[in-house]
Order: C-alpha cells, then sequence, then structure tokens
C-alpha cells in the first residue's frame, strides 16, 4: 500500500507558478511524496511561460480564463471546477502560494473537504483591505484556513502571531522567489533581450537600464496617468544616458494611459509583457526599478538593484527596512524627485545597492518541504 505523502500544489497566475514550481520540483524529487499539480490558468499565457521554463506538466488544468471576467465570475468557476476534483483526489495537502483569487478559493475549497493547507509567503499584510485590491483580503483567507503557514520572514510571522496564529505552526522559511530567481539568472539570457539591451547600451555600459512595471487594479485612472507623467520627464532630463525599459501590461486600462503618453520617446522602449527568463535578466541589468509590483519588490531586494515602489502602502516593509526599497506612491513631483536623486548621487545608489538580501539563501521550498512532513509524521 502507498503510504507516500500526497500533496497537491494549486495556482493560477505566472507570479504564483515561479514562486511554487521549486516547491513543486522539490516535491518530484522526493521519493516520500505524490506530488498533484493543480492549474487554475487564471492568467493563462502568462502562466504557460512559467510552466514551460520550469518544465512543470500540470495533472489537471482548469482552464477558467475568459475575457473581461469579474473577480466574482473567477472565484465561482474555481469552486465549481476545483470542488469535483478534491473530492476525487482526496490529498493529504493542498498547498498554495501568496494572496490571488485562486489562492482564496482554493484554500476554502480545501477546507471545505477537510484537506490540510499548506500556505507558502504567509503572513505578509499592509492592514489595509483595499490596498492591494483584491490580495489583502486574499491573504487573510488564506491565513485563517491554513494549518501550516510557511512565513517568508520574522516580520511576517509576527503579523501571524499576533492575529492569534499558533506559534508551531508557522515555520520561517525564506521566499521561493529566491530559489526561483536563482534557478532563472543562472540560465544564458534570451537573444532577444541580449539583443534589445546591447542595442540600446547597457551592456556596454554607455547607457543606465531603469526598468518600469506598473499594473496594479489600484493605480488604475489618475494613478498610472501621474506615473507615466513621471517616467516621461525622467527620460527628457536623462535621455542622454538613460534607458528606460517598460513590459506594459495587456489590460486596456493600463495599455491606454501608458502609450498616450509615453509612445514615440526616443529613449523608452515600450514591450509586451515578458518572459520571466527574459524580465530576470532585464531586472539583473537594471541600475534601477520603479514598479508597483508585489514580487518584482523581492526580485529586486534579491538582486541588490534600488528600486522605488509605485504604491502607498507595501506588504512587504522587509526591503526598505534593509534599504533597497523606497516607497514613493504615484506622485508625479515624488517619484521624479527620488528617481533623480539616484541618477545623480553615486552615494546615494551605492548605499541603496548594498542593502541587505532579506528574503533568504535560494533554500526555501526544501524547507518547505521539510517542514510539510516533520508536521504530517
Amino acid at each position: 500500500m502507498n503510504s507516500n505523502l500526497r500533496v497537491m500544489a494549486i495556482f493560477g497566475t505566472r507570479p504564483e507558478a515561479i514562486k511554487l514550481s521549486p516547491v513543486v520540483q522539490a516535491m518530484q524529487a522526493d521519493e516520500n511524496i505524490d506530488p498533484i499539480t493543480l492549474v487554475t490558468a487564471q492568467h493563462r499565457e502568462m502562466l504557460d511561460q512559467a510552466l514551460d521554463l520550469f518544465h512543470i506538466q500540470p495533472d489537471f488544468d482548469l482552464d477558467i480564463m475568459e475575457k473581461d471576467q469579474s473577480l466574482a465570475q473567477v472565484t465561482a468557476r474555481i469552486f465549481t471546477d476545483l470542488d469535483p476534483i478534491l473530492a476525487r483526489v482526496k490529498p493529504d495537502w493542498v498547498i498554495v502560494q501568496g494572496d490571488t483569487t485562486t489562492v482564496m478559493a482554493a484554500t476554502l475549497n480545501a477546507f471545505y473537504h477537510k484537506i490540510k493547507i499548506g500556505h507558502v509567503e504567509a503572513g505578509l499584510r499592509t492592514h489595509d483591505k483595499w490596498q492591494p485590491f483584491p490580495e489583502e483580503i486574499n491573504r487573510r483567507i488564506a491565513g485563517v484556513t491554513a494549518d501550516l503557514h510557511f512565513a517568508p520572514t520574522t516580520w511576517a510571522r509576527k503579523n501571524l502571531l499576533a492575529e492569534g496564529v499558533p506559534e508551531a505552526s508557522i515555520k520561517i522559511t525564506g521566499n521561493t522567489i529566491i530559489d526561483a530567481l536563482n534557478h532563472v539568472t543562472d540560465i544564458p539570457v534570451p537573444p532577444k533581450m541580449a539583443a534589445l539591451l546591447q542595442k540600446h547600451g547597457i551592456i556596454s555600459g554607455k547607457k543606465r537600464l531603469v526598468v518600469v512595471t506598473a499594473h496594479r487594479r489600484e493605480n488604475h485612472g489618475q494613478p498610472i496617468k501621474d506615473i507615466c507623467s513621471a517616467i516621461a520627464a525622467l527620460a527628457h532630463d536623462f535621455q542622454d544616458d538613460v534607458h528606460i525599459v517598460y513590459p506594459v501590461h495587456l489590460n486596456p486600462h493600463i495599455q491606454q494611459p501608458v502609450h498616450a503618453v509615453l509612445e514615440g520617446i526616443s529613449n523608452i522602449s515600450l514591450l509586451p509583457p515578458l518572459d520571466y527568463l527574459s524580465l530576470a535578466h532585464l531586472l539583473k541589468n537594471a541600475f534601477l526599478i520603479l514598479t508597483d509590483s508585489g514580487g518584482i519588490q523581492e526580485e529586486a531586494t534579491g538582486l541588490g538593484i534600488p528600486c522605488l515602489v509605485l504604491r502607498e502602502v507595501t506588504e512587504r516593509p522587509e526591503g526598505i527596512q534593509a534599504g533597497i526599497l523606497t516607497l514613493v506612491g504615484t506622485h508625479t513631483e515624488k517619484i521624479i524627485t527620488t528617481a533623480r536623486n539616484l541618477l545623480t548621487d553615486q552615494t546615494a545608489h551605492q548605499a541603496m545597492a548594498a542593502g541587505e538580501n532579506v528574503y533568504g539563501d535560494g533554500k526555501a521550498s526544501w524547507r518547505i518541504l521539510e517542514h510539510l512532513c516533520s508536521f504530517s509524521s
């Protein structure tokens, strides 16, 4: 009789896939675990890029993505399609990562089936239910249903303890993004990305690279317009020695204002969304990063690249405390002033770049597996 631990990893977006892939690969290498992989395909194309990169073939694919779905429709589809699979497969554990709609729906569904839940990247909080939206509530729901909380840092652990989570169920592991980042940056830079960096003088050192990503729901409308105004001003002020690369999210609420303001500026490249291998090498070559992404805050910290966070609050204050991240919000003048200082003051830039990597040593996935097996024995 097979007594192996049956563990189902559930994810639906590219960030989840990137951060759970090292855990899935560790499970596949462990003879005491029967790994099962289920994707909701909350984000289809970008998810598939990550699956290909990490050579993961899902056992189940709900393929729920449809154009212009509401959050309620996504949630309903996940509940409806996942429920019979959990009933049939009956895994010992469901493992999820982060704070997506997939995470919220999967953990509640697993709870209904009395399946134990492991939450990777547990304990992140802004304590503002609307920022980020809907992620703050998604991760809180995961937090109250989880049996094991894999906190990336001591700060995340403290958040969970303050909410009454039993100390024995919280395990500090580091963040699996460092595991993934170490793996991916060891792969040679893709030819198209190498050509882009060469074309704009980044490889030769003629120009410094500034990478921008901004797409969050709370930045739709005036905030993204203000961000673009700041980027345009910086491009003008540093046109001789800075090139800005902005992979633009496909959401029309981002596409329209970004192209309206930034299209045609000679030292700005507006790109379609990048595969993760290309993005990782782009970030690795950056002099400065401007982002509203949660994952890129962690990647910037792991790479030691100064990063301005285009949000009013962040659930990743460890990077700010380490000195690599600076919270600037979306106000045009604050973005310009802070970025200009880093582009003109070498000492200020070096001070940020020298900050500590607080997200771990790249062995988080193995710690997660060890705690999972110990807890289950």
